[in-house]
């Protein structure tokens, strides 16, 4: 076989192998990854948890007051490409989900003059939080050892990691993981919120 044939032979085998790479990261990465060590999981809920990061309009916000709900929390940036098509889905399902007690929270790994109109343009429905850079510890401290954007922690009422996510995950997938966790008739209530008279 000429020398030119040889070429060409490995370059088509070299583009079917990444090809084949591509379709298995996508399709292989919308699954839980595995469960995270006892220790690591307390650590990166504790992490999350206790973090106070700006929203959009610059207040502060403790993380641990959505404590008592089921939380998706979803570390991503406006420069990501599988962060801009997830974001709708998650809208979708806040909508539908937030009376049963669900709150998704955007963990920006961006800039504020960045995500404040891209949270705009998209109509975000959830509390958006702008960490910068430096919140990536927080995606790290919950199993997100690569550094991967996106990265989608989820928590049950009691603030405990239930599945964490490694790349972009679509609806249907989350709501196998969120769906044994929001039990009909456990919405967090206001009113038992309140102190008694």
């Amino acid at each position: 076989m000429p020398k030119l044939s040889h070429i060409i032979l490995f370059c088509v085998a070299a583009i079917a192998a990444m090809s084949a790479g591509v379709w298995l990261r996508a399709h292989f990465m919308d699954t839980p990854q595995p469960p995270l060590p006892d220790e690591m999981s307390k650590q990166g809920a504790e992490a999350i948890l206790s973090a106070n990061l700006p929203d959009v309009d610059g207040l502060s916000q403790p993380v641990s007051q959505w404590k008592g709900d089921v939380i998706v929390a979803n570390f991503w940036a406006t420069w990501c490409t599988p962060c801009r098509e997830e974001i709708p889905e998650f809208i979708e399902m806040q909508q539908e989900y937030r009376d049963q007690g669900l709150t998704f929270i955007g963990i920006a790994i961006d800039q504020q003059e960045k995500v404040i109109p891209y949270s705009k343009e998209f109509g975000i429905n959830y509390p958006v939080l702008i960490g910068g850079l430096n919140a990536m510890s927080l995606a790290e401290a919950a199993g997100n050892q690569m550094s991967v954007l996106p990265y989608t922690v989820i928590f049950d009422r009691q603030g405990n990691i239930t599945d964490t996510f490694l790349g972009r995950v679509h609806k249907k997938t989350l709501e196998k993981s969120i769906m044994p966790l929001l039990q009909p008739g456990q919405a967090k209530s206001v009113q038992s919120e309140q102190p008694s008279l």
